[in-house]
């Protein structure tokens, strides 16, 4: 449990291959952001100077996230994020984000809390269904799934419906349709 608490070591060779100390190979930064959505902390270090370049490539990896269309970050939320690099000191943008991460993960906690065995809705049928379903979403909310999660903008309301090789709106379409399912068992046990 305590090789779990600590940081994965990753070291950065002059050639830039990135090498993972615990299974003693190469790595991509798709691995890297794969052990990231898995719950592993990861810490990328120079070799040679022994700089810390955690931050760069975690960057890096959510650059390539969004240039490939995984839209997680809103426009308005880029643009303030680089404002937030025009105030001294970085205004309170950086605590914030820190503080509403906090939040959501605390929520998603107490969440699946809720849903332990002590709750009634436990006995309901299809109850087991809706709580996977529950989970994935609250995985994808996490970034635990490509896509992501993102408000819509004005200029993602004015898209065209997306393809039909996007599986996540059936998969929002079948989560409202069950919770439609359970909503019509409710009301008839009531």
């Amino acid at each position: 449990m305590a090789e779990q608490e600590k940081p994965l070591l990753i070291k950065r060779y002059a050639s830039r291959r990135l090498y993972n100390t615990e299974t003693s190979d190469y790595v991509t930064l798709e691995d890297i952001a794969s052990f990231i959505r898995e719950g592993r902390e990861v810490q990328i270090v120079d070799l040679k100077s022994g700089d810390d370049l955690t931050r760069q490539y975690l960057l890096q990896i959510i650059a390539e996230h969004e240039s490939r269309g995984e839209n997680v970050l809103p426009v308005t939320v880029l643009n303030d994020l680089v404002r937030s690099y025009m105030v001294p000191g970085g205004g309170m943008m950086p605590q914030f984000l820190q503080t509403s991460f906090q939040m959501l993960r605390d929520s998603q906690s107490k969440m699946m809390e809720n849903m332990s065995a002590m709750n009634p809705m436990v006995k309901l049928p299809g109850f087991d269904a809706m709580k996977a379903q529950h989970e994935a979403f609250l995985k994808a909310m996490s970034g635990g799934m490509a896509g992501g999660w993102s408000a819509p903008t004005m200029e993602d309301k004015a898209k065209p419906e997306q393809s039909s090789d996007d599986t996540g709106g059936e998969d929002l379409d079948e989560i409202k349709r069950q919770l439609a399912d359970l909503q019509n068992k409710l009301s008839k046990l009531s």
